[in-house]
């Protein structure tokens, strides 16, 4: 039986795309290795948000080539849609796929030699239809990852995805339903909707809606819980929030992606909403929905963002104390505008500024979870760790740890909350 490994970079969509791949080579018959372990093929599902995952992957291919030298790469993904000629030149490489036409993968591998190269990547721009890549096979019995959605059109000043991912395509409803209903038949009790940018879900179809996805989703016995990923803020408008408080299923989570605190800043981002449109979106959340946590992203040194700037965006986080912040450095991208803007922020400035927000946000995070403290939550467990403890999430996203004789792993079990710690609550089970 031939070995194959991968290697996957960024996001939850690729994660999924990557297991999409891994069951087409289990149906060619091939055995699904570590990353680290010798294989006849290596698959690398590259992202391209930033430089340092283009080396990433390169270090990668370099490093299998020493594993296996007759092994066959394939590189897919978001560097290989916007560099393709870049990527094929690399030693080592055989296959360079984009971010379509993945289910060709098995096919094209089998019919080349580890001497040959062949490049598959086509304009990611004139694809339309969402390319189908369900997965049938039980994965483990927690949380499901679910692709919806493929490409973005907002175009953001600092982001190369619409040009990797193309334009919007939204997957047909009733292949969602099928697969989230084979989800829960094999013990999934909780799926994470994803996509590159969900809140555009149906805008191609025209008589569909994520709100439809939603209302579907929580009709299907088994499933418990339904969250979104990072969501454009003003998808949430008075009746979107409203559908959502009919769902009981829908976990009181949402990833709001602000990316900054300071309107000048947003309006050279080409974000489309300003900082009081996006607090009164989280006020609406909090008084609408019980114990809800609100997350997002933040890049700190985006070019011009002066030190008021930045103060005006630390200022507008500390006042609005969302639960906890996902905070990145700007890093120039070739291909966008951001990358040809003027006055770069130097790196030692980006560094003091991204210490500041992760300490606030560390300070956030103990206060929200510090308003459960002896409370009981339910918590659906998913692994146990290195220490020896068992990890899960609340419906809220609070992580929390409890140590247990017996395996947890999978179910939803009340926890009483004890000890909070920087990104993380330890409690006992009850």
């Amino acid at each position: 039986m031939k070995k194959v490994a991968f290697y996957t970079l960024g996001c939850k969509v690729n994660q999924y795309e990557t297991e999409a791949m891994g069951e087409l080579f289990k149906k060619a018959d091939y055995e699904v290795v570590s990353s680290e372990n010798y294989a006849d093929v290596y698959v690398i599902n590259t992202c391209t948000v930033t430089n340092m995952s283009d080396r990433k992957s390169r270090q990668y291919i370099r490093k299998v080539k020493k594993i296996n030298p007759d092994s066959i790469i394939a590189v897919v993904g978001c560097y290989s849609q916007t560099a393709p000629e870049e990527v094929l030149e690399i030693e080592g490489v055989n296959v360079v796929m984009g971010t379509n036409d993945r289910k060709k993968i098995v096919d094209i591998i089998q019919d080349i030699s580890a001497k040959e190269k062949v490049s598959t990547v086509d304009d990611i721009m004139k694809v339309k239809q969402f390319e189908e890549m369900e997965i049938s096979e039980v994965r483990g019995k927690t949380r499901a990852f679910l692709k919806i959605q493929e490409g973005c059109d907002r175009f953001c000043s600092y982001c190369i995805i619409p040009y990797a991912r193309g334009p919007v395509r939204s997957r047909l409803l009733d292949n969602i339903v099928k697969e989230v209903k084979e989800l829960a038949n094999n013990g999934f009790k909780e799926v994470v909707l994803t996509g590159i940018h969900v809140a555009s879900y149906g805008k191609d179809l025209g008589n569909v809606s994520l709100v439809d996805v939603l209302k579907a989703i929580h009709e299907i016995d088994g499933i418990k819980r339904i969250r979104m990923s990072s969501v454009e803020p003003l998808l949430f408008t008075d009746d979107f929030i409203n559908e959502l408080t009919s769902m009981d299923k829908i976990c009181p989570h949402f990833h709001l992606s602000l990316q900054s605190g300071c309107d000048e800043t947003l309006k050279r981002m080409n974000r489309k909403y300003t900082t009081s449109e996006y607090k009164e979106i989280v006020n609406k959340l909090r008084k609408k929905i019980k114990d809800v946590a609100i997350t997002t992203d933040v890049i700190v040194g985006f070019p011009g963002e002066t030190e008021e700037e930045f103060e005006t965006t630390y200022e507008f986080l500390k006042e609005i104390k969302l639960c906890q912040m996902h905070i990145f450095k700007y890093s120039p991208r070739k291909g966008t505008k951001a990358a040809q803007m003027k006055n770069q922020v130097s790196p030692s400035d980006k560094q003091i500024r991204s210490e500041k927000l992760i300490n606030l946000s560390s300070q956030n995070f103990k206060e929200f979870a510090s308003n459960f403290r002896d409370e009981k939550l339910e918590v659906l467990f998913e692994q146990k760790n290195e220490s020896g403890y068992y990890e899960g999430l609340t419906p809220n996203y609070i992580r929390v740890l409890v140590k247990s004789d017996e395996n947890i792993e999978g179910k939803i079990l009340n926890v009483v909350i004890k000890e909070i710690k920087n990104e993380f609550v330890e409690g006992i089970l009850v």
